[in-house]
């Protein structure tokens, strides 16, 4: 293990401490809106300040890339950390159980180490560059199902940019039609997760920022999974258009999206 993901996974270890004390029953914490539908809590906030507070501690030098404190969402070819403190904040707000803390460091515009940490169920996702990916230390790898009628799907629903909603609902109508399902767990760092782990075949969604895909596509990826945006193309972590999956649901994935999303929406 690196030393960089070993500080990111006791950074993530240290996180969540601090959330599951302000989700205790009795434990009360404010809510704030940053935008339409777009909460911040006191959990958010603590949790960013720890990560950053033990990634400096070991990297002085380091950019922060993390979303309450990001002044500038870019990337450069310095050593730059992506973090969400908690990336399912509207579950944790309404204390429904699918949130995670996201770590990715990245390195050359490359990411290079993953940590997605799930609070509830305590599942530790890791991901090296080359390494293979792993969750509470096994070894894990996506889905072999090839058969798209067979697969389940997992996406997420938009909640400040309402611009694509009726396409989306026409996307979202042929894929409970013809897949095994579709899920919303909440937190799109751990709905990759649950596609490198084997859990289900695919994943889109749109309006998506940098630290909600950093660490999870390296752990995709590194379970032999391939993401991209909705072009097919490299502009994911940025680009607000993501899908993922294995080869064959990616691929049903990308035409279904240019069958009900018209052409001058597949971009941001």
């Amino acid at each position: 293990m690196s030393i960089e993901l070993e500080v990111a996974v006791k950074a993530a270890k240290s996180a969540a401490k601090i959330i599951r004390k302000y989700s205790e029953q009795n434990k009360h914490f404010n809510i704030e809106l940053k935008g339409k539908n777009d909460l911040v809590t006191d959990a958010d906030l603590a949790s960013e300040k720890e990560i950053i507070r033990m990634i400096s501690q070991q990297f002085p030098d380091d950019q922060i890339l993390a979303e309450e404190s990001a002044a500038d969402a870019s990337l450069t070819n310095a050593r730059t950390w992506i973090i969400d403190p908690i990336d399912g904040t509207t579950n944790f707000a309404h204390r429904y159980p699918v949130f995670c803390v996201s770590i990715g460091f990245w390195e050359s515009k490359q990411a290079k180490s993953a940590v997605v940490l799930e609070i509830n169920q305590n599942e530790l996702f890791t991901a090296e560059k080359g390494k293979g990916a792993f969750l509470n230390g096994h070894s894990i790898h996506i889905s072999k199902e090839t058969n798209s009628k067979d697969a389940l799907i997992l996406t997420g629903f938009p909640y400040k940019d309402l611009n694509l909603l009726d396409d989306y609902l026409q996307l979202f109508k042929s894929l409970i039609k013809n897949t095994h399902g579709v899920r919303r767990p909440g937190s799109a760092a751990y709905d990759l997760c649950c596609v490198a782990a084997g859990r289900c075949e695919g994943f889109y969604e749109y309006g998506l920022a940098a630290w909600d895909v950093a660490a999870g596509s390296l752990i995709i990826q590194e379970a032999g999974g391939v993401v991209s945006d909705w072009s097919d193309g490299d502009n994911w972590l940025f680009g607000e258009r993501y899908v993922a999956g294995n080869k064959p649901v990616h691929s049903y994935l990308l035409n279904e999206i240019k069958e009900h999303i018209s052409g001058e929406k597949i971009t941001a």
